[in-house]
């Protein structure tokens, strides 16, 4: 049985004679679960969460690196440190460590992609504000202007695709799909040189097509527009890899993952069979 002293799910269990991170993380809970700490607000300095919680401020110090990996709170130099503001964030190093360990394909990136963001763009087009609906405008006009940078097309895609998730008016869904698109971002942008001019040209048009969808309030359009273009984008890279590296890679990885691995074995098996 527990004795109520664990730590937070993904919190290090760190004690010492100076007390522990675990103790200045479940204060700050507290805080934020009694509503005396908001988005935006900026926490007590350092010293006086020392003396609330009765721990050294070294321990304090560590205790809000754990809650600023966590994306809980924000430190401004020469501020302080805050609740941030605006929609939540979920930090995507720890998905990026998966990926890592794990050989995430493009395959499985893009499944999750169309799980997310299909019904997002659903969403958007029930409850976008005027105010987002401006934005997405705004991003489809950068991606036009930015046919012949295929770096700053992807930067403007990846914030099209936030803005939308942004204006499906779900948290939850926002920050999902913010943190895979940071790892989407990651590989992407290693590769998107090799984007050709007609790719460039149609994805432009779809992302067009989304945000018109979302603009005339049609739900079902909006879903289906979204579905396109992430089956061309899909194939779109599929076979810039293929041009690049026979069969494509596992993102981030320069070999296969073990699971392709298998795959491929047990192929060669039925091969020789």
């Amino acid at each position: 049985m527990g004795n109520g002293n664990e730590a937070p799910a993904g919190v290090p269990h760190v004690r010492n004679a100076e007390g522990s991170t675990e103790q200045v993380v479940t204060h700050v809970r507290t805080l934020i679960e009694s509503g005396s700490l908001r988005p935006g607000d900026r926490l007590p300095a350092e010293r006086d969460l020392a003396v609330e919680i009765g721990v050294s401020r070294p321990t304090v110090r560590a205790g809000l690196r754990a809650l600023a990996a966590m994306g809980v709170v924000q430190s401004r130099h020469g501020s302080g440190t805050y609740i941030p503001a605006g929609p939540p964030t979920l930090g995507s190093e720890p998905l990026r460590f998966l990926a890592a360990l794990h050989g995430f394909t493009r395959e499985e990136m893009f499944e999750a992609r169309r799980i997310l963001e299909v019904g997002a763009a659903g969403l958007a087009a029930e409850r976008a504000t005027s105010d987002q609906i401006a934005t997405i405008a705004e991003e489809v006009t950068c991606l036009f202007a930015s046919m012949e940078d295929p770096q700053g097309f992807l930067v403007h895609d990846v914030k099209f695709h936030q803005t939308v998730a942004v204006a499906s008016g779900n948290p939850i869904v926002t920050s999902l799909v913010g943190m895979v698109s940071e790892l989407y971002y990651a590989h992407r942008r290693e590769t998107a040189a090799r984007a050709s001019d007609r790719n460039l040209r149609d994805a432009a048009e779809m992302h067009r097509r989304i945000y018109q969808a979302i603009r005339a309030r049609d739900p079902e359009a909006a879903c289906h527009a979204m579905a396109e273009h992430l089956a061309h984008a899909r194939a779109f890279q599929a076979e810039e890899a293929s041009e690049s590296t026979p069969g494509g890679q596992p993102l981030d990885r320069a070999h296969d993952s073990p699971r392709e691995t298998k795959r491929g074995q047990r192929r060669d098996a039925k091969s020789a069979d």
